[in-house]
């Protein structure tokens, strides 16, 4: 299953998650070429990202913490310059998940965006679709996208439209206002980046559990599982559409494209720093 996933469950993205727009992007004064692997543009790091390697285990912990360590090449995927990652997921109290991602720039400026694409049904990862999980995100605006979900460079708000998540509503109540689904950055109601802060809440109304997502990002990718179709999953389980939300919280989809966008660019000496932190409860 490993091997052969392409919808990256529970991965660990990189160099550059998301889309970068015609799989190049131009750092100080050269241009980067990147593998096209989604329709002529690059997506989660190319064709080999970081969710395709093999990371060491640095420490662990049991009921505790595991961190795990990769050293990107130079050139990786395209990508300039050496780079040292390491990932630390941590069990906080009885609740609560925290995941810390670092990254440091060993030899040349290059972009960093790493995500954390894990999917979630509060029901149960067999247990129906996530279409009446009832979801809250704050996030006022949003950067929509071409037909091959490429930002068009625009923010624009949510207010009147079925990506208005500022109010809890239920998934599904305007996903068929839409063209397919929902697989959209939304711009995050926050002004300081190193500081956590509550970026979206889901519940579920069967189940009574309930999820909230903190980070320090100021996007987050809100995506409903679309390309889902009879997938296996975990425990021979077998997944269709809606099956899970994927919370991503991120930099802005191909900000490398987009000077106007937060940047991306992380030069040696300084540190990509990307936490997020879940918290559980159930009624």
């Amino acid at each position: 299953m490993y091997f052969n996933d392409t919808c990256y469950f529970g991965a660990l993205i990189g160099r550059v998650a998301n889309r970068i727009g015609g799989a190049k992007f131009t750092l100080d004064g050269k241009t980067y070429k990147l593998p096209a692997n989604d329709h002529g543009n690059t997506l989660h790091g190319g064709t080999r990202g970081f969710s395709d390697v093999v990371w060491s285990v640095e420490s662990h912990k049991e009921h505790s913490h595991v961190t795990f360590t990769y050293d990107s090449f130079e050139n990786e995927q395209g990508f300039p310059g050496k780079l040292k990652v390491s990932v630390t997921y941590m069990l906080i109290g009885t609740h609560e998940l925290g995941v810390k991602m670092i990254a440091k720039p060993v030899t040349k400026a290059t972009p960093v965006n790493l995500a954390q694409h894990t999917y979630w049904n509060l029901r149960g990862h067999n247990n129906g679709d996530i279409l009446s999980h009832i979801v809250q995100i704050l996030g006022s605006y949003i950067t929509p996208v071409d037909k091959l979900l490429i930002p068009t460079g625009e923010i624009i708000s949510v207010k009147g439209t079925p990506y208005d998540f500022l109010e809890p509503k239920k998934v599904g109540s305007q996903i068929h206002d839409l063209p397919g689904l929902y697989d959209m950055n939304y711009v995050l109601d926050k002004t300081f980046q190193k500081h956590l802060s509550k970026a979206v809440e889901v519940r579920d109304p069967v189940s009574g559990r309930k999820m909230e997502l903190w980070s320090n990002q100021l996007g987050l990718q809100f995506y409903t599982s679309g390309q889902l179709n009879a997938t296996k999953g975990k425990d021979g389980a077998i997944y269709h559409k809606y099956a899970g939300i994927a919370l991503e919280t991120q930099g802005f989809p191909d900000s490398v494209n987009y000077p106007y966008f937060p940047s991306q660019i992380v030069k040696p000496g300084e540190i990509y720093e990307h936490n997020m932190l879940y918290k559980f409860t159930a009624s």
